[in-house]
C-alpha cells in the first residue's frame, strides 16, 4: 500500500494518467480532503456504532413482540430493496431473474390468497417453494465448491483466471442465499393462508372440518398409496399423531413452511425422531439459521446505513 503515497505529477489530467498514477492520484486527493478530519471521524464511528447497538435491540424488540409484523416489512425490504441497488448499478443479469422470480411468485401468491382456495393451489404452492428451496441449496453448493477449487488451483487446468472462478462462485452463493431467505419466507406467509381457507386449521387450534381417513390432512385431496406402501410419483406419510398426509404438502409444511406442529391437530412434531427426514436433509435445519442471517444483512443492514448516513447529513459530517 505504500505505493499509493508516490509521487504524483498533478500536471497531468486523469486521461493523461495512468491507471497506477491514477489510483494514487485519487487515492492522495481524498487523503487531503480529509486532513485534520480526525474527531470528526470518530464522531462518525461513534454514531455508528450507537445505530448499530440500537438496532439491534429494536429489532429483537419487534421479532419478540409482533413476530407477523416484523416478518412483513422485513420481507418486503428483502424483496425490494436489493432491486432497487440492482437497478441503481445497472447489474441487469439480477434485475432479470428477480423479475421472472417476482412474476411466477406473484401468481403463486395470488392463488395461495384465493378464498376458498382451488383444487390445486396447495400443490402448486408447495411444490413450487420447495423448488425454490432445493435450488437455492444446490446454487449455494456448487458456488462453495467452485471456490474450494479456486483455492486449491483447479482453474488452471481450463486456463482461467482465479479472479473468474471467484467471481463465479460468489454470485452462486448469492442467489442460492437470496432467493432461499425470499422463499423461506413467502412460504411462511403462504403457508398460514392456504391451511386458514382450507378449514383444517386456525388460529385457535380447533379444526373446523371431520378429516377422513384417505384423504391429505392438509391439502384435502385423495391419497395416492398409503404409508406402508412406495408411491410412484409420492409417498404418503403418517405422522406420531396419525394423520395422513401426502409427501409434498407435509414437506413443504414441515420444512418450507417451518411449522414443527401438526398442519390438522397442532400437535408437536420432533424433527429429529419423524422417518420423514433423512440423515442428509439435517444440514437443511443449520442452512435456514444462515437465511436468517442473510435476512438481516439484505433487508435491514442498508436500512441502518441510511439512518447512519441521514444522521451525518444533519450534522454535517463527511
Amino acid at each position: 500500500m505504500n505505493h499509493l503515497h508516490d509521487p504524483v505529477d498533478f500536471n497531468k489530467s486523469l486521461e493523461e494518467m495512468t491507471d497506477d498514477e491514477r489510483v494514487r492520484f485519487l487515492h492522495q486527493q481524498m487523503h487531503e480532503k480529509h486532513k485534520g478530519h480526525d474527531d470528526m471521524h470518530a464522531l462518525m464511528l461513534l454514531i455508528l456504532v450507537a445505530v448499530l447497538i440500537l438496532s439491534q435491540f429494536g429489532l429483537f424488540e419487534w421479532k419478540k413482540r409482533h413476530y407477523k409484523s416484523y416478518l412483513l416489512v422485513s420481507l418486503v425490504a428483502l424483496w425490494l430493496i436489493p432491486a432497487a441497488i440492482s437497478v441503481r448499478n445497472f447489474w441487469w443479469r439480477f434485475v432479470f431473474f428477480w423479475s421472472v422470480f417476482t412474476m411466477i411468485t406473484c401468481l403463486v401468491l395470488q392463488r395461495s390468497f384465493e378464498k376458498p382456495p382451488r383444487g390445486n393451489t396447495p400443490r402448486l404452492v408447495y411444490k413450487w417453494f420447495l423448488f425454490i428451496y432445493k435450488l437455492s441449496y444446490g446454487l449455494g453448493i456448487v458456488g462453495y465448491i467452485m471456490m474450494m477449487m479456486t483455492f486449491v488451483g483447479f482453474n488452471l487446468l481450463f486456463s482461467h483466471s482465479p479472479q473468474s472462478w471467484m467471481d463465479v462462485s460468489l454470485i452462486f452463493i448469492f442467489y442460492g442465499l437470496y432467493y432461499g431467505v425470499l422463499g423461506r419466507d413467502l412460504s411462511e406467509l403462504c403457508t398460514d393462508k392456504i391451511a386458514i381457507h382450507i378449514g383444517y386449521y386456525n388460529i385457535e387450534g380447533i379444526p373446523t372440518k371431520t378429516l377422513p381417513k384417505d384423504l391429505c390432512g392438509l391439502c384435502a385431496h385423495k391419497l395416492f398409496v398409503s404409508e406402508n406402501d412406495q408411491g410412484v410419483i409420492e409417498d404418503t406419510y403418517k405422522l406420531p399423531c396419525e394423520h395422513t398426509f401426502h409427501e409434498f404438502c407435509i414437506r413443504g409444511w414441515l420444512i418450507v413452511g417451518k411449522k414443527q406442529v401438526c398442519p390438522y391437530c397442532k400437535e408437536k412434531v420432533d424433527m429429529k425422531k419423524i422417518s420423514l427426514f433423512n440423515p442428509w436433509e439435517k444440514p437443511h435445519l443449520l442452512y435456514g439459521q444462515l437465511l436468517d442471517w442473510l435476512r438481516y444483512l439484505l433487508a435491514w443492514q442498508p436500512l441502518i446505513l441510511f439512518i447512519v448516513q441521514g444522521i451525518n447529513y444533519i450534522f454535517g459530517l463527511e
